[in-house]
């Protein structure tokens, strides 16, 4: 399956049954060693930006976590920083409520788009293709 394809099964995920967080994690499961229901359990807490819209972005958790399962925890804090700084590039901000325009009224991204960029800039980062 291609990166592509890995993250248009993400914003499948999230607009049928997942928060972001689990969308991603989901698809980038095989990166993890998680089973379905592991990773889905994992990610649940994650969703509306990790604390109703305070904190980072679920999907952006997703890939930091697939991430650190697949680097089983060696170079983590560097790919996370990676991840986040190449996110932020494509969504505008790395905290759901920035990026869900709380206080601006001005929306920087969609959850599908903010779900398919983690997808992708994952895909990109950790070279997979």
């Amino acid at each position: 399956m291609t990166i592509e394809e890995r993250a248009e099964q993400a914003v499948a995920l999230k607009n049928s049954s997942c928060n972001c967080c689990q969308a991603v994690l989901a698809a980038l499961r095989d990166q993890t060693g998680l089973s379905e229901e592991q990773a889905l359990m994992l990610a649940s807490g994650f969703g509306a930006g990790m604390g109703s819209m305070e904190g980072s972005c679920g999907a952006l958790v997703g890939a930091v976590t697939a991430a650190g399962l697949h680097l089983q925890g060696s170079g983590a804090p560097r790919t996370a920083r990676k991840l986040s700084l190449a996110f932020k590039d494509a969504c505008g901000a790395v905290a759901c409520k920035d990026i869900k325009g709380v206080g601006t009224g001005q929306v920087l991204c969609s959850c599908d788009d903010c779900v398919r960029n983690a997808v992708m800039i994952y895909g990109r980062i950790m070279d997979l293709n």
